[in-house]
């Protein structure tokens, strides 16, 4: 197997969940092509995703996508330096589609794989194009994971806390479904709430205790649940709708918002950095904007299109692993609850 040429561009894939996502690297920052097939609308008629429907249109999806990608950067099989794939924490059937893909096309070329993991990926958006990842704290909130994380450089991580069952994402869309919102559900809670009063209903925030870290938000799903079956008039109009919104938005953006500050100051730390899908929400970067800025706290953010999942985010985390001279065997299996910073 031939040794990693920093110069060669890196071909990642990421299948963790509904997103088939193939993404051509060259150096920390260079995207010369970065593709998504979204199968949003395929799992919209299930109100969230299925694993079983979101792994055969992955199989479907990522050849196609492979050679568009390639097509599209100008690069061909065999300028290629290393292959990369997210290898946990995700869905089982869906991660295998995408390391078996990668696992192949690097024996096949004779060049380095790297089995990466998803989280990794998301905790460095927003420093793409960075040679060295500066001492931090950051928050990787998205659908399926919310946690706090203490960040001293590329896969030096120490988690100060996580979501004890619902994430800040699942949240707001098992939320919306219970609302009947249309999926995704986030998107759809965070675009009516600009419209509605935030104050309107109060809604609980577990877990706020000095020192606590971790995060909870199933109570406020079956605060929601019962506060539907009791107020069923709440849906009958477009402002009840948009209040309802703005006020779960504020419970959840909140604890976010608040957790995020102690743990800032805490840690000393003067930057902090923020991921994952739910960090596009228009609440939480603009309560962060306004927190940096009143403790003169420097804000690091993803670009809209690197918040949710994508493989640029995957090529990017990954070419720091790969400079420091790790690969993976391709006998490596996947690990479907890996935690980030735990070495496999």
């Amino acid at each position: 197997m031939k040794q990693f040429d920093p110069h060669s561009p890196v071909l990642a894939i990421e299948s963790s969940c509904d997103e088939t996502a193939v993404a051509i690297m060259r150096g920390p920052g260079t995207i010369l092509s970065s593709l998504i097939a979204s199968q949003a609308q395929e799992h919209s008629r299930f109100g969230g995703v299925v694993p079983e429907v979101a792994s055969r249109n992955h199989l479907l999806a990522i050849d196609p996508l492979v050679h568009r990608a390639l097509e599209q950067s100008g690069v061909k099989p065999d300028q290629l330096g290393a292959l990369v794939a997210t290898s946990g924490p995700g869905l089982a059937p869906a991660l295998l589609v995408g390391a078996s893909y990668a696992k192949g096309f690097s024996l096949a070329l004779g060049i380095p794989y790297l089995a990466l993991n998803h989280l990794e990926g998301h905790l460095l958006s927003p420093f793409l194009g960075a040679e060295e990842i500066p001492d931090h704290l950051a928050l990787l909130v998205s659908g399926g994971h919310t946690q706090l994380t203490r960040v001293r450089g590329a896969g030096k991580y120490t988690v100060l806390g996580r979501t004890l069952d619902d994430a800040a994402g699942e949240a707001f869309d098992k939320t919306a479904k219970l609302m009947g919102l249309p999926y995704p559900g986030g998107i759809e809670i965070d675009r009516l709430a600009e419209k509605g009063n935030p104050d309107r209903y109060e809604f609980p925030k577990a877990l706020m205790e000095k020192g606590n870290f971790d995060f909870s938000f199933s109570g406020l799903k079956t605060s929601v649940r019962y506060f539907l079956e009791k107020n069923p008039g709440v849906m009958m109009s477009p402002e009840g709708i948009s209040d309802l919104c703005a006020s779960i938005r504020k419970a959840i953006v909140g604890v976010l918002l608040e957790k995020t500050g102690r743990a800032m100051e805490d840690s000393k730390l003067q930057s902090v950095a923020v991921s994952g899908g739910v960090a596009a929400n228009r609440a939480l970067r603009e309560g962060l904007g306004k927190l940096c800025s009143s403790n003169g706290w420097q804000l690091h953010l993803p670009s809209p299109e690197l918040a949710t999942d994508n493989a640029a985010m995957i090529a990017f985390a990954a070419f720091h692993h790969l400079l420091a001279g790790e690969h993976s065997s391709v006998s490596v299996e996947i690990t479907p609850q890996w935690q980030v910073g735990v070495v496999r």
